[in-house]
């Protein structure tokens, strides 16, 4: 049952960044190249650093091209269908323009925000059996939570140049860490199934709430 968990979480995750990603790149004018390399860093990236961090080499990405093949389809679907929406753009009427535009933004948040709570609880669970199947040392598991969680949106950004939006916007790595201390304490007293489900839903619930009520963390006003 975690097993199966975990692979939903991974292929939810894939599509979520790579649509996420996807997106990111065609808002900075890449092309279709562009938009296939940024939508594979924002799946494979933070995979990637924790891999690298607990010595698991190649990563994973390398070991099951699975990945990098849905992040790829995933990557020309978008484009294509973004091309499609902007070919067609002069013949809508400005209240459906507005209406794609919302849709666009939503879409972004949502699949975002679904990537990130997939990578969080797949980090604490590659953190929880690292070298036996209840590892204790609890801030590595929850810092590969966090980290494979953030850490492909971090590379995302850096390679479209923009401020990495975890350190600026609607609690995102909060919500991350939020997710992964929920998924790696709950197994003292639930099952670990139960435990990947609360981390899950904690992190898209704090995105939303975050996102709808603007929330922000404090910052030192200019």
């Amino acid at each position: 049952m975690t097993t199966d968990f975990i692979y939903v979480m991974d292929i939810i995750g894939v599509i979520a960044f790579a649509v996420a990603g996807a997106m990111i790149a065609i808002e900075n004018d890449m092309d279709l190249f562009g938009v296939i390399i940024l939508a594979l860093i924002t799946c494979t990236g933070g995979g990637a650093v924790r891999d690298i961090t607990i010595g698991r080499i190649p990563p994973m990405m390398f070991q099951d091209p699975v990945y990098i093949i849905l992040s790829i389809i995933t990557a020309v679907v978008v484009f294509c269908f973004v091309y499609w929406i902007r070919m067609h753009k002069d013949i809508m009427s400005p209240e459906k323009k507005k209406m794609v535009a919302a849709t666009y933004q939503k879409l972004l948040l949502v699949t975002d925000s679904l990537g990130l709570a997939a990578f969080t609880v797949d980090g604490v669970y590659t953190g929880r059996h690292l070298s036996a199947p209840n590892n204790t040392n609890y801030f590595l598991i929850i810092f590969l939570g966090v980290v494979t969680g953030v850490g492909g949106s971090v590379l995302r950004d850096v390679c479209a140049m923009q401020k990495p939006y975890i350190f600026v916007r609607h609690i995102y790595a909060v919500a991350s860490l939020v997710g992964a201390v929920a998924a790696a304490l709950l197994p003292l007293v639930t099952t670990e199934s139960n435990a990947q489900t609360v981390g899950f839903i904690l992190v898209l619930l704090i995105r939303y709430l975050a996102a709808h009520f603007k929330l922000d963390l404090p910052r030192i006003p200019k």
